[in-house]
């Protein structure tokens, strides 16, 4: 049976980013190996950094070991506590992991020090240390359980030459992709989101990746009134279904500024009666920051709600792409190279998959670029995992398609939130 910690889950994630991206591995815990200097000792000495978490009460603290060790050896110690949600920590200098483990009774010289006695399930903290800390000043402090961890970078060398590889293949994959049966040349991609979900961005990250610097070429935001080139389109909150009806069926030809008090008609010179199939959204990416998607308003859950059923009636495939992730509290870089295991992102997808009814395989997350310089390989990974989830997802919506519509069908759509289209070649 697996040893669990005694950590909370968010009082781990805490300690883990406060130390510089970490993961643990639970090598001791005293209740289960024994309540011995010695054991916890042979267990953890070779192990590289360790962090030891010591209970008592309502008293979370420990020490940070920063160098692997032998049982003599001689290392940097920190030792830290929570302050309700807080890390305080108190660096005490180089010290013997034998020395503080001690068994029979050691005076605590050093003013900053402590001395720990697992078998009598005692601490002694100097009184400096304590009140740095926010320990009880009473000695020795009483303990009711010890745990010890292996601490490894989430980021390691190992862990990075995988994300590089990785990187390099998708790229590749992305680069030499061609849309399926060769039934059109270009796949087009409609994102649709609320202001300041992160369409723009994902745009000019797509762009970035493929090009190998970071670029801005796509304004970030919209105003109410929508605008539109070759292949991006604003539109207001405000719009009226048909509009989205014939954008989607690509009815309009060329660059239109849509106006609610002017809505373009069968009539207009600019309408197209019947597009072909390379000129229709092949995917469609509801985009959202993953902030909010647990404070979306009743309205603008039913709006999702009747779009997802359209784009089921027509078929057409579609996913939900999640933003801003390296915005969420205590996100850190180590987490965007297994973000879909991070414990404060599943929440999240379970919210979208319960609230919404996508699948949590249809739901994609990503880290744009909004003010970096440079590229990161860790935030491409995941720009091309998600661009070739959409274009895997067109796929299936081309091989699905009955003969007598791969040259012209009709699709019915039914939504009001901004967006823009991507092309792909």
């Amino acid at each position: 049976m697996a040893v669990a910690t005694r950590l909370t889950a968010m009082q781990e994630k805490k300690l883990q980013n406060y130390f510089g991206g970490k993961r643990f591995t639970l090598l001791y815990k005293a209740s289960v190996h024994e309540f011995s200097g010695s054991n916890c000792l042979k267990r953890c000495c070779g192990q590289g950094p360790t962090l030891m978490v010591i209970y008592g009460g309502c008293y979370v603290w420990g020490a940070y070991i920063r160098e692997n060790y032998k049982r003599d050896d001689t290392v940097p110690v920190v030792l830290f506590a929570f302050q309700e949600n807080e890390i305080s920590e108190c660096d005490v200098g180089a010290h013997s992991p034998s020395f503080f483990l001690y068994e029979y009774s050691v005076s605590c010289s050093n003013s900053l020090w402590f001395l720990l006695n697992l078998r009598e399930k005692k601490a002694t903290v100097s009184l400096d240390t304590a009140k740095k800390l926010g320990l009880p000043q009473d000695q020795p402090i009483s303990l009711e359980e010890c745990e010890v961890f292996r601490c490894e970078d989430l980021l390691d060398k190992r862990t990075m030459k995988g994300i590089t590889q990785l990187h390099e293949r998708l790229l590749h994959d992305m680069k030499t992709y061609s849309p399926y049966g060769g039934l059109v040349h270009q796949i087009r991609i409609l994102l649709l989101g609320p202001t300041g979900a992160g369409k723009s961005s994902f745009f000019n990250s797509v762009k970035s990746v493929f090009r190998g610097h970071v670029t801005h070429q796509a304004l970030v935001g919209s105003d109410t009134t929508g605008v539109s080139d070759k292949s991006i389109y604003f539109l207001s909150l405000a719009l009226q279904i048909h509009f989205f009806l014939f954008l989607i069926n690509n009815h309009i030809r060329g660059a239109w500024v849509f106006n609610s008090t002017k809505p373009i008609t069968p009539v207009h010179s600019n309408y197209i009666d019947n597009p072909l199939l390379k000129d229709r959204i092949h995917c469609v990416a509801l985009v959202f920051d993953i902030n909010s998607v647990e404070h979306l308003s009743r309205d603008m859950m039913a709006k999702i709600k009747k779009i997802r059923r359209e784009l089921i009636k027509c078929g057409v495939a579609h996913v939900v792409l999640l933003t801003h992730v390296d915005s969420m509290d205590l996100i850190s870089r180590g987490d965007l190279g297994d973000i879909y295991k991070c414990m404060l992102v599943k929440p999240k997808l379970e919210t979208v998959h319960r609230e919404l009814g996508f699948a949590l395989s249809d739901i994609l997350v990503v880290s744009n670029y909004t003010s970096e310089w440079e590229l990161d390989p860790v935030k491409d990974v995941l720009i091309l995992s998600a661009l070739g989830q959409m274009l895997w997802a067109a796929d299936d919506f081309l091989e699905d398609l009955p003969p007598e519509e791969t040259g012209r069908y009709l699709m019915i759509i039914n939504c009001g939130i901004l967006y823009r289209v991507l092309h792909f070649i």
